[in-house]
């Protein structure tokens, strides 16, 4: 329930200011001053795959890049391989300083070493029972 929750919030405050979760994710995948430090390009499939241990299943990853392609912050070549551009970097820049304050909302009224101590046990409650941590 918390995830769900949490998930929710986080995305009715992207949508308030104009993006996705999913848009911002592959922005920063596809950075060179963030997730990709090294630079390129990729594929749908291959951001898929990058972002495999936080996209959800209904997350249509394309339809994102689609959006994304059509405000002139993503380009994409003749072979698929998607590049973030010059205003998609200007835009993940402007979007990440929203972060902060979304988190404050999330945090607010929780001591930074109680969530602490919660994320470890929930990480050890995960591989008590077979999960990945």
């Amino acid at each position: 329930m918390a995830y769900e929750s949490l998930i929710a919030f986080i995305r009715a405050r992207h949508a308030e200011l104009g993006f996705t979760q999913p848009q911002f994710w592959l922005l920063r995948n596809l950075s060179s001053n963030d997730l990709l430090p090294e630079g390129g390009g990729m594929t749908v499939p291959e951001l898929r795959q990058a972002m495999s241990s936080y996209l959800r299943a209904a997350d249509d990853l394309e339809a994102e890049a689609e959006a994304l392609l059509e405000r002139g912050w993503l380009t994409r070549t003749e072979e698929g391989r998607l590049w973030i551009t010059e205003a998609g970097e200007d835009a993940r820049v402007s979007l990440k300083q929203h972060a902060p304050a979304i988190r404050a909302r999330i945090h607010e009224g929780i001591d930074d070493a109680d969530y602490v101590t919660t994320l470890k046990v929930l990480r050890q409650l995960i591989l008590n029972t077979g999960g990945s941590a």
